[in-house]
């Protein structure tokens, strides 16, 4: 919240309309949890009422063996190419904040 408000401060907003939030498979975020506590955890905070939006993230991984990057289920982390298990997890555990929308307060243009 504290990030969001941040972002609000700087652009002059006076309400953000709605959060998109990625959050990657393996993040240990419940996303359930999440919608049932966004409420009280902004409640008092510029965000107070503002639609949350989640958009899953895929596990991707790269292989060590052949270089390449495949997404792939989160119990199975192998190469989709090659099938090696020696892979790098790329994304998939992260909790990112994707995009505000912002109630901007309008300034009168000079005449």
């Amino acid at each position: 919240m504290s990030q969001i408000e941040n972002i609000a401060e700087k652009n002059n907003a006076f309400a953000v309309a709605s959060i998109t939030l990625g959050i990657g498979e393996l993040s240990g975020v419940e996303e359930n949890l999440l919608r049932h506590a966004y409420p009280v955890a902004s409640a008092g905070t510029i965000a107070e009422g503002a639609k949350l939006i989640i958009e899953s993230t895929p596990v991707c991984v790269r292989c060590s063996s052949c270089g390449e990057e495949s997404t792939v289920k989160p119990n199975r982390m192998l190469c989709a190419s090659c099938g090696d298990w020696r892979t790098e997890l790329v994304s998939g555990d992260e909790l990112l904040l994707i995009q505000l929308e912002l109630d901007k307060v309008e300034t009168a243009n000079p005449v």
